[in-house]
């Protein structure tokens, strides 16, 4: 027999929807710590390393850069130096001349040298420049390469964490929809607990979901695809779990109520239904009594 099946009506009380209330935020805060701590974990069995430093021409290649740049780095302060101190031998010989000095021939000696020795460590920075910028390529492929192959062991250790909170996430997923199915066919008054689980395991895929929108732009992103995925597919299943357990439980619900098991409408003592005209009682199969669609067992006889 087919029915349409109503809104069904929970039988909970104020306290017991507190109550699985709180339950949902304590399961929430210890299982935001399992996920945190799954990390670690991750962190402890596959460290990161960083010992990888290249091959021996990478090595040479890098080192060639760093000497370059510290060659460069130290003609610049002694270009620098230089030429504070051109400026002071220039004004000393520029104050002698003006004064006619005896000194002044002199001064203007130093000074010259000065220019040189600045002449010189300009001359110096350039030729530093050009060799930086000579070993400046080879250095860079091999820092890209070391620094590819460091990442790529980092990867893992995320890669594997990863895969431990996704197993967490779908692992209490999957219990709270059993619980909440097992409770509801046994007609258990411990109901919203179940009720209180799937919430909690609901909040805790979107907080993983959150988490890896707003760090990982990398193949990883899939993880919060799969979770929706699986919660979409598991609600759905919960669904029509649901909706078929109303249809064998709502016609008997009505029939206490005295309506028509099709449509809801009341029918009181009347053989067909005022709402959808059906007829609303029929012959039982072990008295032939008139029996009432939908209900448990005949008033008669007691026949199932």
């Amino acid at each position: 027999m087919s029915t349409r099946v109503d809104v069904e009506e929970i039988q909970t009380t104020k306290g017991e929807k507190l109550l699985a209330l709180v339950l949902a935020v304590f399961l929430l805060i210890g299982g935001v710590w399992v996920y945190v701590k799954i990390d670690d974990a991750a962190r402890t069995t596959s460290p990161p390393d960083f010992s990888y430093r290249g091959t021996p021409s990478e090595q040479a290649a890098v080192a060639e850069l760093r000497s370059a740049e510290g060659k460069l780095s130290r003609a610049q302060v002694a270009a620098s130096n230089a030429r504070d101190n051109l400026e002071l031998r220039r004004e000393a010989y520029r104050t002698a001349l003006e004064a006619h000095r005896a000194e002044a021939p002199r001064l203007g000696a130093v000074y010259d040298q000065a220019r040189k020795r600045y002449a010189q460590a300009r001359r110096n920075v350039v030729a530093a420049r050009v060799e930086v910028a000579q070993t400046r390529p080879a250095a860079g492929a091999a820092e890209r390469h070391i620094a590819q192959v460091q990442n790529g062991r980092v990867h893992k250790r995320e890669l594997l964490a990863f895969a431990l909170r996704l197993a967490w996430v779908i692992a209490n997923l999957l219990f709270g929809f059993w619980l909440l199915a097992r409770l509801r066919r046994r007609g258990s008054r411990y109901y919203p607990v179940g009720m209180a689980f799937v919430g909690y395991a609901v909040v805790l895929a979107f907080v993983m979901a959150t988490d890896y929108l707003t760090d990982y732009f990398d193949p990883l992103d899939l993880g919060p695809l799969v979770l929706s995925i699986v919660g979409i597919v598991l609600t759905l299943l919960a669904f029509v779990a649901l909706q078929r357990y109303l249809a064998k439980r709502i016609p008997g619900r009505r029939v206490r109520r005295s309506e028509c098991p099709f449509c809801g409408y009341p029918v009181r003592r009347n053989s067909h239904c005022e709402g959808c005209g059906r007829e609303v009682l029929a012959a039982c199969a072990r008295c032939s009594e008139p029996r009432r669609i939908g209900s448990a067992h005949c008033g008669a006889c007691g026949a199932a």
